[in-house]
């Protein structure tokens, strides 16, 4: 990994992203074209600290606010939803690598840029052997893997007696094979490549039990009082999942404003669309749905922020609506960017018109297992029914 000259600080952290928007836009075409968020863009978001926002500040990181992180990932998103995604991930995982034995974290973090990444997708087998496992499988959908330092790599591990445990376990990317398999029509560029390991060795310092994570317990000592980081880690996904949507959302419209005023409507006496009648029907319509998706997500991130300040337990209600309110932004952002895609006409299919890429992307993102609008309704619905939720991922 090449070295960084990131800030040491924060302060002016979503600025120095808005800054970096014209460049990362420039990209985006080429991204999807190399089916990887481009090195230059990688570097630029390396050097304006978003490597930085989870990674503990005895590391050099920032521990960025949820609020910040959400503003910060929009930005990013906004200018290209593969390279937002890119950088929702590596967010995501640095996190959790913080949650592991401190040992591990030593290893991980010998810079406050160091890029994890990593998947949720247990399809590996994790074998125990001397101090630790042996771990093989495929990893699918390991976004940035190329530009990867670590992947946290999820397996299960018999346990001799009930079901197979889940584990994370931290492999550098030198010990795992990339295949070059992401060619998709959403996200494209966002490197989500399939990662193999083949018989490799872990130790246990390097192994974090997802079971006990959901319950709120994590081996990292130095980092296991810190309120930061008693943060649920599913509901942190929640708030950095709906920054892409919400960076994607926000571009199609401001996009969608710039065309109506230098196109027509085809077969009809409209010069200017913005002229149009309907046209103002769709644009208020498509900036309504995306104004409820911005007030959601103000408000489960001021929850979760209240919940770790306070130390206040969360109810089960509480985090299931937390799921349903990301499910249920991610598709008013959707029919919002639908809506403005339907209304742009048949110039915007040319790749260089971004309403073609955000439509994609953003239909590429409700269809994540964890994003997806109905089974997050149905999960809630399940507990409003005082039913049982029917996951631990909460």
């Amino acid at each position: 990994m090449t070295g960084s000259s990131a800030p040491r600080s924060e302060t002016d952290l979503v600025d120095r992203l808005r800054e970096l928007r014209p460049l990362i836009r420039s990209h985006a075409a080429r991204a999807e074209q190399q089916r990887r968020v481009t090195g230059e863009v990688v570097e630029a978001l390396t050097g304006a600290g978003t490597l930085r926002m989870n990674v503990p500040r005895h590391y050099g990181g920032y521990q960025t606010s949820l609020r910040t992180q959400v503003d910060a990932l929009s930005e990013v998103s906004a200018a290209c939803g593969s390279a937002g995604y890119l950088a929702v991930i590596q967010a995501g995982t640095a996190f959790i690598a913080a949650l592991f034995p401190d040992e591990a974290q030593d290893e991980i973090f010998t810079s406050p840029d160091a890029r994890v990444g990593g998947t949720l997708i247990p399809s590996s087998k994790a074998v125990p052997a001397a101090d630790g496992y042996v771990v093989s499988g495929n990893s699918p959908f390991a976004t940035g893997c190329q530009d990867a330092d670590w992947h946290l790599l999820t397996a299960l591990a018999d346990t001799g007696e009930g079901p197979p445990e889940v584990l994370w376990l931290a492999i550098p990317m030198a010990d795992l094979q990339v295949l070059d398999d992401w060619d998709v029509t959403g996200l494209a560029g966002s490197g989500s490549n399939t990662v193999v390991a083949q018989n490799v060795h872990v130790p246990a310092h390097r192994v974090l039990p997802v079971g006990p994570l959901l319950e709120g317990a994590f081996p990292s000592q130095r980092n296991s009082t810190d309120p930061f980081y008693r943060m649920p880690v599913m509901l942190l996904f929640c708030a950095w999942t709906a920054a892409n949507a919400l960076g994607l959302a926000q571009a199609a419209l401001t996009e969608f404003g710039q065309r109506i005023h230098q196109r027509g409507i085809t077969y009809t006496f409209y010069e200017r669309q913005h002229e149009a009648p309907v046209t103002h029907l769709q644009f208020a319509e498509a900036a309504m749905k995306v104004s409820s998706a911005e007030l959601l997500t103000a408000d489960f991130v001021e929850l979760i922020e209240f919940k770790a300040a306070s130390g206040e337990p969360y109810t089960t209600q509480e985090r299931a609506r937390i799921r349903a309110q990301c499910g249920y932004l991610a598709r008013l952002c959707k029919e919002a960017v639908d809506l403005i895609g339907s209304a742009s006409g048949a110039s915007s299919l040319h790749r260089e018109v971004p309403i073609q890429r955000i439509v994609r992307d953003l239909n590429a993102l409700n269809l994540h297992s964890f994003v997806n609008p109905a089974a997050n309704l149905e999960l809630y619905g399940r507990v409003l029914s005082g039913l049982d939720a029917g996951t631990p991922f909460l």
